[in-house]
């Protein structure tokens, strides 16, 4: 008698907890994307809607931490190891770095586009393009790299193409100033150009 009574008043608190057809739906959080890709898509996602400078650029810090992580301890130190001789003007060893960095993980976008922006500063444009081209072809929304093709445009004369690079990158990251900025400087100087 006593099992068969336990049976009945676990079932009844069963069914009186149970959620019947009839009642609302309970309120649940949203996924967490789980795969760098899914965060990064969603991140980008965040970054194209929002309207507040600052908090854009929190976005776009929370893009680079997806970039900069290469899933390599190896890779993450060369990646360091060419980020500090970056910093102490050392772009040779910055380069033989990278050069490890690219043959070793050649599907990781944000290799190639360090040694983009060290042959940048090392002034190879044409070593620098073809570093963009390869990081842009793994990253398409890198606006890093579009960022670099926008400077090494302008640099070398070619205004027009340099604005379409700068609203590829507005098209990502509509609040990046500098972006902002250089679109209308360049639309000003075309404009007068066509006069």
């Amino acid at each position: 008698m006593r099992i068969l009574f336990a049976f009945f008043a676990a079932l009844f608190l069963f069914s009186a907890t149970a959620v019947r057809a009839d009642d609302p739906p309970a309120a649940t959080t949203p996924p967490v994307a789980v795969t760098k890709e899914a965060r990064l898509d969603q991140l980008f996602a965040d970054l194209k809607r929002e309207r507040n400078e600052k908090a854009a650029e929190r976005i776009a810090g929370r893009i680079w931490g997806e970039w900069f992580q290469s899933g390599s301890a190896s890779i993450d130190l060369m990646m360091q190891w060419s980020q500090k001789a970056m910093d102490d003007q050392k772009f040779d060893v910055a380069l033989d770095f990278l050069d490890q960095v690219v043959t070793l993980q050649p599907k990781y976008a944000e290799g190639w586009n360090r040694r983009a922006t060290v042959h940048y500063m090392m002034r190879n444009f044409g070593k620098s393009m073809s570093d963009i081209d390869q990081t842009l072809q793994l990253e398409p929304r890198h606006f890093g790299a579009l960022c670099g093709l926008a400077q090494i445009m302008a640099a070398t004369g070619h205004k027009q193409s340099a604005l379409e690079a700068w609203q590829k990158v507005l098209a990502i990251y509509p609040m990046m100033r500098s972006a902002q900025d250089q679109v209308a400087t360049l639309s000003e100087e075309l404009a007068g150009e066509g006069i």
